[in-house]
């Protein structure tokens, strides 16, 4: 199976000062294209031994700091980041022959940004982050379910559900940020921005 593309280019004279910026015009783009999920990411850690592991995972936030997603500390990449605080993020935007890959230093987001984000999130999301140890084994699906209308009873709809303590962000603060865009013959555009020295310069990568 092989696709062929024949997307405009990408040259280093459009891009924008910062990756930040650059991956705002292009996340914006993504959005109106109608891709579904453009938040979606792939998220790639690994533990002490260096073993690696990948999972999908939704944006959040992002600014000029970094790149936030939330999830359970006790889960597989909550426990590889304690130990091995790096990370890789790959937006796969294959819809409309993108991509972008960010790789940096992970941490813990404070827990008033956790706690005010986790107020925006739906009333079952709420308990659902209760009511999974993410990434821990379960014994049946009637558990887990039981679990969570234990909950929903003790916080029924319309009552604050605090923040779990084991629950919370991280921001991936970006080191190197490629924007790749696929172009005919397999000659795609590979630029990548990289930090060195609080400066961001830009090279061209080979295909």
């Amino acid at each position: 199976m092989r696709a062929h593309y024949r997307a405009e280019g990408l040259a280093e004279r459009d891009l924008a000062p910062d990756p930040y910026q650059q991956f705002a015009r292009w996340f914006e783009q993504a959005a109106d294209s109608g891709l579904h999920e453009p938040n979606a990411m792939v998220v790639s850690t690994a533990d002490a031994e260096g073993r690696p592991s990948s999972r999908t995972v939704l944006l959040k936030q992002y600014d000029e700091r970094g790149f936030v997603f939330f999830t359970n500390y006790g889960s597989r990449k909550g426990r590889d980041l304690e130990a091995n605080p790096y990370a890789s993020l790959l937006f796969p935007w294959h819809g409309i022959a993108r991509q972008v890959i960010v790789s940096g230093p992970a941490e813990r987001t404070g827990r008033d940004e956790t706690a005010a984000y986790f107020r925006t999130r739906p009333h079952g999301s709420q308990l659902g982050a209760w009511a999974s140890e993410q990434s821990s084994p379960v014994a049946s699906r009637e558990e887990l379910d039981a679990t969570y209308a234990r909950l929903a009873d003790r916080y029924p709809e319309g009552e604050d559900v605090p923040a779990p303590p084991q629950w919370g962000g991280f921001r991936v603060r970006a080191e190197a940020v490629e924007f790749w865009q696929g172009r005919e013959n397999r000659l795609h555009d590979r630029l990548r921005y990289v930090l060195t020295d609080g400066k961001w310069t830009v090279e061209r990568l080979c295909p």
